[in-house]
């Protein structure tokens, strides 16, 4: 009886293995077809018309500036770099003077005049980009500089 049953059991998982094998002329057919799609085509001569590019002249100095924008105020004592004005594009605000002055060296390597100020009150390390003593100037400075410091702002400086 075993041998029977263990007979049975041996020829259902043959045939259904045999049952489960792919078709390897559906493959190929399907092979066939897109290759051919592939050469039509291929042989289809496009045309490419050339691209005229107009370049773009900008005077941001002409430009209007929006000055309506919030400006907060205060008190700053400069750590290192030159001296403030009245109106300041920051780009970070730190407690680390290590974090402070790794982004000021940044800043500086990619050209700008940066500087670290602190805050007295609150003891926050902040990371001057540009320094203007009117504020068209620094809100053109902080949207140019919101290309890579999304969070930029402006801080009025009160002494």
């Amino acid at each position: 009886m075993k041998k029977n049953l263990f007979l049975g059991l041996t020829l259902l998982v043959g045939l259904s293995v045999v049952s489960c094998k792919t078709k390897e002329s559906s493959f190929k057919k399907a092979y066939e077809q897109a290759k051919a799609e592939e050469m039509a085509q291929q042989q289809t001569p496009q045309r490419q018309q050339p691209v005229q590019v107009t370049p773009v002249q900008t005077n941001t100095q002409n430009d209007p500036v929006d000055t309506n924008v919030k400006v907060q105020t205060e008190r700053l004592d400069v750590l290192n770099g030159g001296s403030l004005k009245a109106y300041n594009v920051v780009c970070g605000s730190f407690k680390s003077a290590d974090n402070a002055n790794n982004l000021r060296n940044t800043l500086v390597n990619a050209g700008y005049n940066a500087q670290v100020a602190k805050n007295p009150e609150t003891g926050m390390l902040r990371v001057i980009a540009s320094s203007f003593d009117d504020k068209t100037d620094a809100v053109r400075s902080r949207n140019d500089l919101r290309a890579k410091y999304p969070d930029a702002w402006i801080l009025y400086r009160t002494y």
